[in-house]
Formats: structure tokens, C-alpha cells, sequence
């Protein structure tokens, strides 16, 4: 089975479960969002500025790897035109249950990031791509049709992993790991996540992720960092992931 199908049936078991980020949002943080009131997270704990986002009524926008009803039904609350890709059925089954019970439209595409988007060129004013970068082994193809579905002008928001966490052991205290970490090429890899239920996850270097972005010909606008929201490495404000603000 390709790696990506393994991460697709172990992300749908994970949302049975009640995994926190396969949630799908109450009606009353939709009816909030109406009002103006929201927030939105492309990491764990820090929410993403709202001027970030500029004004989202009339745009198109994609939720990239985004499913799982908890974005998305705040951006059409805000009045954007909504698209989610997702190769999680499970979190698209979320998508389409709060769109039917808030009463708006969306577009929901089942499909693998790791392959050519199945978007025209220039389709989207902004791309809204939450941690899940982890899941794939290429990172930089993702920039590059990230650059191709958006308008000139548009945005691209993502959240991304700074590799920390995948050199230590599962209590935080010791760094076990060579980088990259890979389950593909390393057997003992692969057990760790096999052991911890964690799907097949991968490392990615800073050149990755931010150099991937501009050698795709975005420009960076903007940066935060944020930590795991739990664990040793928290409660040690040590930072684990990054969101970013790019413009094409």
C-alpha cells in the first residue's frame, strides 16, 4: 500500500476516535463567526492574525489538507467562496455534515496532495494549508502547484513542522534520531511509528519549507512560531512548528 493511502485510512480511524483535530466545529462558533467573532489555527495553539486574511468575502479560497468541518465553515461564514481537499474521507465527511447543517455551499475534492491539483491555473485568491505537510515525503511539489492554483496576488498561508520532534524520543528527553527522519528508508523509524499509532510521517528541513516557498517564486510576508501545546518540549517553550504568510 503507498504510504499516502496508509496515512488516509490511519487519519479516518484516527477521527472515530476523536482525534482533536478531526472535530468538526458547534453550530455556535459557526453563528460566531457570523458575527465577526473567529479564529482559526494553522498550528496548535497560536491562532492565525486576522490580518492575514484581509477581507474573505467574495474570495475563493482552497482549504489545502484542510478538511474535517473546522476551517472551512468559518471562511464561508465570512463570505468566501469555499473549495476543501482532503484525502481523509472521514474529514470530508465532516466538511459536507456542517455545510448541510449550516446551510452553505462548498466544494469537497477527494484528493492526494502529493499529486498535480485538480485546479485550473489561478483558480484560488487564497490557500489556506494547515500542519499536514508531516504526512508527505516531498514538500517542495506542494509549493510549486500552490503557486500554479493561485491568482497573482494571492495568499498563501501554511503551518509546517521545524523537524524538533521527530529527533527526540516519546517522552522529550533525549534525541534519538538521525534527520531526515523517514520511515521509508529507516526500519527502526518505521517501528517508532508503528508503536505510537502515528502513521507515516516525515522530516523536513527549513530549506524545505521556507526555501521551497520561494523557490517556487512566493514572497514571504510574515512568520510566527508555536509549540506542540503539551509534552515536555512545550512546558519548555521550545517551538516546533512555524505558520507562514506568503504572496504570489
Amino acid at each position: 500500500m503507498r504510504y499516502q493511502d496508509v496515512n488516509a485510512s490511519t487519519i479516518d480511524r484516527w477521527v472515530e476516535e476523536g482525534w482533536e483535530w478531526g472535530k468538526p466545529i458547534e453550530h455556535a462558533v459557526f453563528a460566531r463567526a457570523l458575527r465577526g467573532e473567529w479564529d482559526v489555527f494553522l498550528t496548535p495553539t497560536k491562532p492565525v492574525p486576522h490580518d492575514w486574511f484581509g477581507d474573505l468575502r467574495g474570495k475563493a479560497v482552497l482549504g489545502l489538507a484542510s478538511g474535517g468541518g473546522q476551517q472551512m465553515p468559518v471562511f464561508a461564514a465570512l463570505g468566501a467562496v469555499c473549495t476543501v481537499l482532503d484525502y481523509s474521507e472521514k474529514q470530508l465527511a465532516s466538511e459536507r455534515m456542517v455545510a448541510k447543517r449550516e446551510g452553505y455551499s462548498i466544494s469537497i475534492v477527494r484528493a492526494d496532495m502529493t499529486q498535480p491539483l485538480p485546479f485550473a491555473d489561478e483558480s484560488f485568491d487564497l490557500i489556506f494549508h494547515p500542519v499536514s505537510n508531516c504526512y508527505i515525503r516531498e514538500v517542495k511539489p506542494v509549493w510549486m502547484e500552490c503557486w500554479r492554483v493561485l491568482k497573482p496576488g494571492g495568499v498563501l498561508l501554511s503551518g509546517v513542522d521545524h523537524y524538533v520532534n521527530y529527533i527526540v524520543d516519546d517522552a522529550e528527553k533525549a534525541i534519538v534520531n538521525h534527520l531526515p527522519f523517514d520511515p521509508l528508508t529507516d526500519a527502526q523509524q518505521f517501528r517508532q511509528l508503528k508503536k505510537t499509532d502515528s502513521g507515516m510521517q516525515f522530516s523536513h528541513t527549513l530549506e524545505e519549507q521556507i526555501g521551497g516557498q520561494l523557490q517556487a517564486g512566493f514572497t514571504l510576508l510574515d512568520l510566527y512560531e508555536d509549540t506542540n501545546g503539551e509534552g515536555r518540549l512545550h512546558e519548555l517553550n521550545i517551538p516546533t512548528f512555524l505558520a507562514m504568510r506568503a504572496i504570489k
